[in-house]
């Protein structure tokens, strides 16, 4: 990595003021022993009670000097035992906005209809442009979303003394596909192994499981279903691995990989618009020749850039959909990979699309069932089984409509007018 040389001054600036300051072992020095014992955990203290809530933030105002007046807003007995599963050490709920947009037409294989979707988002003029491109597709006459294939992986890595080990292990592993099948369907109600492939580099070889996972989003599942699987494997294979893990960082976990349009990790989507020149210019003031042109470009230079995948910002749409609705947040890694295309059809009318490779989302399980999360998904009719591919197609046609009016405002100048006005306190 090379840096500039005022960049080079300013990192030793820092590296300086580093070697001045005290030791961390110094900055916890002034707080008791059996206080700072005291925030992991509370002795004899439910981690969910009112009393170890209020005794880890009397800690923390008492050694940090401050009120957390928000921070320890209260919260009811039957608040408290739905975080059960979802956080460690509560001290009190992170306010986010939430917004809505819509309504929303869709015209999937699973969702079907006009949806208010709601996006809890701290970016002003956000919800107001995911809202313009909402509009402009609804007067197309609606979004066409389709979730094509599911699959959730997790990659166990096992390493031998040489590739001749290694060999006679994967020539066993790979007829035990039937046995791994049926630990699967042991280990979890709703997970089913839909294929194995192996990837060897010299003596280490990666085993990818893919699953289905229902309508969860189906991380957790795979973990519990893959620890089976390979507790059985060390228990009868004939070949002993010299150390093994779990998860080898291969499955594309919780971060952006460049097997992501080869693959599906979650849910694939897919999801289209023509939108008629005259939608074009009334509501997102915009030419299609303009947004085409304007797509062309951005291509190119995000290209260059080296991203994965070809878009504007399928992040902010995602991430402000997975806050409201209880999914994992940190999956915005992976599932922002994305491809989006603009193009002028043979009419003068605008084609739009775009393809998510990667949507880890779920209807169940997870941060679903916290009580705005499940009220943002009640509203969308997106919680409990059978929900999972709706809730992706909608997630898909939020996503296009947003792609649309960021486009359409980098296009024709309007983007820095539109956070001047709705993107500052």
């Amino acid at each position: 990595m090379s840096i500039s040389s005022n960049q080079a001054q300013e990192a030793l600036r820092q590296l300086n003021e580093v070697s001045r300051s005290k030791s961390l072992g110094d900055n916890l020095a002034s707080i008791p022993r059996e206080e700072l014992l005291t925030l992991p955990s509370v002795p004899g203290e439910e981690p969910y009670s009112q009393e170890g809530r209020d005794q880890r933030l009397n800690v923390l105002r008492n050694q940090l000097k401050q009120p957390l007046t928000r921070l320890g807003n209260p919260i009811s007995d039957d608040q408290l035992n739905e975080l059960k599963g979802n956080i460690e050490n509560f001290v009190g709920m992170t306010e986010v906005p939430t917004g809505v947009i819509g309504p929303l037409c869709v015209n999937g294989s699973a969702a079907k209809g006009d949806f208010y979707v709601p996006l809890a988002t701290t970016e002003g003029a956000l919800v107001a442009s995911y809202n313009r491109g909402v509009k402009a597709c609804r007067e197309s006459g609606g979004v066409r979303s389709v979730c094509l294939i599911e699959s959730v992986q997790r990659s166990p890595l096992f390493r031998f003394k040489d590739l001749t080990e290694l060999g006679r292990f994967v020539f066993w592993v790979l007829e035990q596909k039937s046995a791994f099948e049926e630990i699967t369907s042991k280990s979890s109600k709703y997970a089913r192994l839909q294929d194995m492939t192996t990837t060897i580099e010299g003596n280490q070889l990666i085993l990818t499981f893919e699953y289905y996972t229902g309508d969860a989003a189906g991380q957790n599942m795979v973990t519990f279903c893959t620890q089976a699987i390979c507790d059985y494997i060390i228990k009868e294979t004939p070949q002993q691995p010299k150390e093994w893990f779990i998860e080898g960082n291969y499955s594309g976990d919780k971060k952006a990989t460049a097997r992501s349009f080869g693959h599906v990790r979650g849910k694939k989507v897919t999801a289209e618009v023509l939108v008629p020149k005259d939608v074009v210019h009334s509501i997102l003031k915009a030419t299609p020749e303009k947004l085409e042109s304007y797509w062309k470009a951005s291509a190119t230079a995000v290209v260059q850039s080296g991203a994965i995948g070809i878009h504007g910002h399928i992040s902010n749409g995602l991430t402000a959909i997975f806050m409201a609705c209880g999914q994992d947040v940190a999956c915005i890694s992976e599932a922002s990979v994305g491809m989006t295309r603009m193009e002028v059809d043979d009419n003068g009318d605008l084609y739009a699309c775009v393809t998510l490779p990667n949507l880890i989302v779920g209807t169940v399980g997870g941060g679903t069932h916290l009580g705005t999360q499940r009220e943002c998904l009640e509203m969308m009719d997106c919680l409990g089984e059978g929900k999972s591919r709706k809730f992706a197609e909608i997630c898909g046609a939020v996503i296009l409509a947003g792609e649309l009016s960021i486009a359409a405002a980098l296009a024709m100048g309007h983007f820095s007018q539109a956070h001047q006005q709705l993107g500052r306190s």
